[in-house]
Formats: structure tokens, sequence, C-alpha cells
């Protein structure tokens, strides 16, 4: 996912994005939406597929240590919740759009529900 530098940092809400496989990503989805009083904010995915991106509050970066997914600190370059519709991002669009989300997703609520999804589809792969 590339950056859009053309929407203006100033006008939006700064947020870090950790990035998942889509198939990892998916999973958590489902377990966030699932859970009692546990919101999910904006969620990417981009147009080839192969990652989304959840937003989190700016400086979960740098506490970041979840394997299998990465958080990128974006330090007002782009990313945030644009005035308009779009996507802040370039080659994506919006799985979970804002204002059908809360603004972010809390870090440790994700980090919890990414090592739910993680065993879940290790114990679907080990089915097969």
């Amino acid at each position: 996912m590339e950056i859009n530098q053309s929407v203006d940092p100033c006008a939006q809400v700064s947020c870090d994005v950790v990035t998942v496989p889509t198939r990892h990503g998916l999973e958590a989805v489902d377990i966030l939406r699932r859970g009692v009083g546990e919101a999910v904010g904006p969620v990417l995915h981009d147009d080839g597929g192969k990652t989304l991106g959840f937003l989190v509050p700016p400086g979960t970066a740098a506490a970041w240590d979840v394997p299998g997914s990465t958080c990128t600190e974006t330090e007002g370059r782009g990313i945030g919740l644009p005035p308009e519709p779009g996507p802040p991002v370039q080659g994506a669009d919006w799985l979970l759009p804002p204002g059908d989300a809360d603004l972010a997703t809390d870090p440790a609520v994700l980090r919890a529900a990414l090592g739910e999804a993680a065993r879940l589809i290790e114990a679907a792969d080990n089915c097969r």
C-alpha cells in the first residue's frame, strides 16, 4: 500500500496501520465484530487482496511486536481518516469504512484477536 501524499494530513486524525495477510485479518475482523464491547475501527484492504490494514492509534508502532504483522508509524504522512469518503492510501479500499466503525481499533484488543485468529487458522490447516 502506497501512502497518498495528496491527502492533507492536517485535515485528518492521524493513525498508525497494522498490516496482516488477508486471511489472518479477515479472521481477526470476524473475532472483533463478534466480541462483546470490543469494537473494530476502519480496515483497509489492498487491491491485490493480499493484505488488510487496521487503523490503530498513533504511537502503536513503537511497541508493536505481533508475529506475522507489521505496524507502520505514519507520523501524519497521509494515513488517517480523510474528510472525503475515499481511502487514504492509493491501491486500497475500505473493508470497514470510517463511520461504520470506531475511530481506531484498540491495539490490545487487536493483538488478542490476531492471536486467536492465528490459532483458528492453524487448527483449521491441521484438520486437512
